[in-house]
């Protein structure tokens, strides 16, 4: 019954994190193993310190990644590394995260917060609904959404967004020169 209740509420969390309508950014900053590194999966983006380590060593105590782990992990570095570092319980350094796509950026000790909030800042100037559809459209593809069924939706979405108030808004901040006031439904 406790291995249920953990493995369902650590599912629900990283859940929420991947379905989340915002963007959501992890700053690794040290060790990132087990349930550290499926929760930083589980985000959008990933920006790593230099001297950080991830792992998923969870066999190491007979276990499995039970999070998200055995799902994202194959997305994001394909399964050759996913199976390396869940089977073999190999640890990556940054450098090794960012060559495999495991992390979109490396930088100094230190810096992993201050990446992660220049760039939550950076998505703060885009129409708040362009951001949540592409980024549903993004999952649908990871989900298995057949791509012609994908880019059908991609259009729709497209032509919601078309006469929306926040284009209309983007356009007109774009011709004014000046940063664009988007609303929130």
């Amino acid at each position: 019954a406790i291995g249920h209740d953990v493995a369902q509420r650590f599912g629900e969390a990283f859940a929420t994190l991947q379905e989340a309508r915002a963007v959501v950014i992890a700053a690794i900053n040290g060790y990132a193993m087990g349930g550290g590194l499926e929760c930083a999966l589980a985000c959008d983006i990933r920006i790593a310190e230099k001297h950080a380590q991830m792992a998923l060593p969870e066999p190491s105590v007979g276990l499995l990644p039970a999070g998200c782990g055995t799902q994202t992990l194959p997305w994001l570095v394909g399964e050759g590394w996913a199976k390396r570092m869940i089977l073999t319980n190999e640890r990556v350094d940054a450098d090794t995260a960012l060559r495999i796509g495991l992390v979109e950026e490396v930088v100094d000790a230190g810096a992993a917060l201050a990446k992660a909030t220049e760039m939550a800042q950076r998505v703060t100037t885009l129409s708040p609904e362009g951001v949540t559809y592409s980024k549903q459209l993004i999952h649908a593809a990871r989900q298995g959404v057949p791509r012609h069924a994908a880019l059908s939706i991609e259009r729709e979405k497209f032509v919601d967004l078309f006469d929306s108030p926040n284009q209309r808004e983007g356009v007109n901040a774009f011709l004014e020169k000046r940063k664009p006031n988007w609303t929130t439904a």
